[in-house]
């Protein structure tokens, strides 16, 4: 249900657009499909057809298999429906794996009962000189079919909604537009490469969108917080196009809490009115104000908690002395140097123990959604693990055979057979696979996906350099686990939903293991989506599992950092690490030679993967130094997941098709 708000509604205070906000995207998806439903039957039963307008990406996937079960299930027809796409790349053929057409008639048209001749979709195959008569046309069919009674949309990162970039007038209309160098990078990984995608596309105008009814936003994970913040509780700005929907007499913004994070009402509630003070909320408060004042928790004093919003907080739980002290331990508790718990002849007076520390040592299993996620994001502690003598295995969920380039590929076709030539080993076969892959990689075009063998040649080269980061870590061979679940072996940037095959495979390897530990990445800001669907399959093999006697036993731990880190009050676990154990991490993550120097998916973040990962450790350290607390080089922090926590207790949670 979404977050219920008195007849004084303090977030107004600071929202300007009305937000509506939902643990899970799965509750979005069936909120959205359900007011689009009910408004279909509703124009249905005058007599009168719906005009929707309709976005394309991973944010509204969800919102179309709703749609599409309510139709097979409950009867939901789409015969009075008329629809409008917001846009199209161009230039664009419509069967292009990219193509908006493509991909509206493979997620909704292809499965409902829609009169393809009300269906509209930007043409991106005109000549260039006909686009402005085009996109005048474009306007007048939809006030031909009575206007929009429904927009949706989704929001890029430079805040663009359909794709209407930064700069755009309020009272723009459909048009053809130069895109963002931001919004070229964020569709990158769709078109298998920057250089690839189109500079331009169709897009109807913030104008157009403003003539509909009704304005539904949806925005999910950490990634789009910031600039949701901006858009709901912001100035209105040309700079942040999504700004302008404050002045939209319908429009609403429908988010999941990851999305919403950077929401006052969520962020600083206090500032708001009064909140129920739980140790969580006030260990948030109390770092939020060491950080806003730029002193040790320590050092907090009771008029800096009157001064900067806490009055309540002082009042209820002061002195000051008192909370700094509460919060100061709770953060100091986190900091364990042995992850995998202590022996009990290597404990000291004082140490804050675990009732798992008592199983000593521990089989550990790691998840890494790609084949590099374990050095990336928790590389120290799993070298931590090994030293300290636990059985650890690593299981790579995915091949990440898209992420290697074509020219590695044909290097390693041309090693195999001279490979297989100097030993005699079926010259003719290897021969034949290198003209092969040869031959097709140099025929495909952009953005085209490779052939069965290329595929299995590049997902080759991500488990070799798997495996040497395995041994760089002290990872036994055979601990090494290749899962290749089904859902990413698409060949394509756009992945399948979860499914039951990926949840088998995830549960079976656990009960072979029965570990006694699970880390699992918890990256939702992941701009593909392979990591959050990846982490769906092990929570939902872990709840299968509850009922195993090994699974009683078992902590599951979540980790960042690839995309972002945890927030400092959320972190359970801060595992330090040297200066010599980050270089150990770094020389990890350089076995992963195909995605070094440079990434065929990168994101929009410039820095190299491993820049990335020592960045945000150390400046996870940086900032409990600042706190207060021991100086340390680096710090890997964890967050604490049960099998019967709401999902987005550990920000985790989704039903939405991954990518890349």
């Amino acid at each position: 249900m979404p977050r219920s708000l008195s007849t004084y509604d303090p977030t107004r205070q600071r929202e300007r657009v009305t937000a509506h906000v939902y643990a899970q995207p799965a509750e979005v998806n069936r909120a959205v499909a359900g007011t689009i439903a009910k408004l279909i039957r509703e124009r249905a039963e005058t007599g009168k057809p719906c005009v929707l307008g309709l976005a394309t990406g991973s944010t509204p996937v969800g919102v179309y298999d709703e749609l599409i079960r309510l139709h097979r299930e409950e009867g939901l027809s789409f015969k009075n429906v008329v629809t409008f796409n917001l846009d199209e790349y161009f230039p664009m053929q419509p069967e292009a794996l990219q193509s908006y057409r493509r991909f509206m008639q493979e997620h909704l048209f292809d499965h409902v009962d829609i009169d393809p001749a009300n269906v509209h979709i930007p043409d991106g195959t005109l000549p260039a000189d006909e686009v402005a008569q085009y996109c005048a046309d474009y306007e007048r069919k939809i006030e031909e079919a009575g206007g929009l009674d429904l927009q949706l949309l989704g929001i890029g990162r430079t805040g663009h909604i359909g794709f209407n970039e930064p700069g755009s007038p309020k009272d723009s209309p459909t048009r053809l537009i130069w895109l963002d160098k931001l919004t070229r990078l964020d569709a990158a990984s769709d078109f298998f490469g920057y250089e690839h995608v189109p500079s331009r596309a169709i897009t109807m105008g913030v104008g157009s969108i403003f003539t509909a009814k009704r304005v539904i936003l949806m925005a999910f994970g950490e990634g789009k917080a910031p600039v949701i913040a901006r858009a709901v509780e912001g100035e209105i700005s040309a700079n942040l196009p999504a700004s302008y929907l404050q002045e939209h007499p319908q429009a609403e913004f429908w988010l999941d809490e990851a999305a919403a994070a950077e929401l006052t009402r969520f962020k600083r509630p206090w500032l708001l009115g009064p909140v129920h003070w739980t140790d969580a909320r006030i260990r948030q408060a109390v770092i939020w104000l060491a950080r806003d004042i730029d002193k040790p928790v320590l050092k907090l004093t009771d008029e800096d908690y009157n001064e900067h919003g806490l009055q309540e907080l002082i009042a209820e739980h002061g002195p000051a002395y008192d909370i700094n002290r509460q919060v100061f331990r709770t953060l100091q508790q986190t900091i364990t140097g042995w992850p995998g718990g202590k022996p009990r002849d290597a404990r000291e007076p004082g140490d804050v123990l675990r009732p798992a520390d008592d199983v000593y040592p521990k089989r550990v299993l790691i998840f890494s959604p790609h084949p590099d996620d374990d050095v990336i994001s928790m590389g120290g502690t799993l070298i931590r693990l090994v030293d300290q003598g636990h059985e650890v295995h690593v299981a790579y969920q995915t091949s990440g055979n898209i992420a290697v380039f074509d020219d590695d590929a044909i290097r390693f076709a041309d090693f195999a057979a001279e490979f297989n030539e100097m030993f005699g080993i079926d010259h003719k076969r290897s021969t034949e696979l290198e003209q092969h892959v040869e031959t097709a990689l140099k025929n495909k075009k952009p953005g085209h996906v490779d052939s069965n063998e290329v595929q299995r040649l590049k997902g080759l080269i991500r488990r070799g350099e798997a495996r040497a980061a395995g041994r760089s870590c002290g990872v036994p061979i055979e601990n090494l686990h290749f899962m290749d679940l089904p859902f990413y072996e698409t060949g394509k940037v756009r992945k399948k939903p979860l499914g039951e095959d990926d949840i088998k495979l995830t549960l079976d390897l656990l009960n072979r293991i029965k570990p006694h530990q699970v880390y699992a990445a918890g990256d939702l800001s992941d701009p593909h989506g392979t990591h959050r669907t990846c982490l769906n399959a092990v929570m939902e093999a872990v709840r299968r599992a509850s009922s195993e006697s090994w699974a009683k036993q078992c902590e599951v731990w979540l980790y960042r950092g690839a995309w972002q880190e945890w927030e400092p009050e959320k972190i359970e676990m801060a595992v330090p690490l040297s200066p010599q154990e980050m270089l150990r991490k770094r020389t990890a993550i350089f076995k992963h030679e195909s995605q070094k120097d440079k990434a065929l998916f990168p994101g929009i973040d410039p820095r190299e993967f491993w820049q990335r990962a020592e960045d945000r450790n150390m400046a996870t350290a940086k900032l409990y130094d600042q706190l207060g607390l021991a100086e340390y080089e680096a710090i890997e922090g964890f967050v604490r997941w049960h099998p019967t926590d709401e999902p987005a207790k550990a920000a985790a949670a989704g039903t939405a098709s991954a990518s890349v």
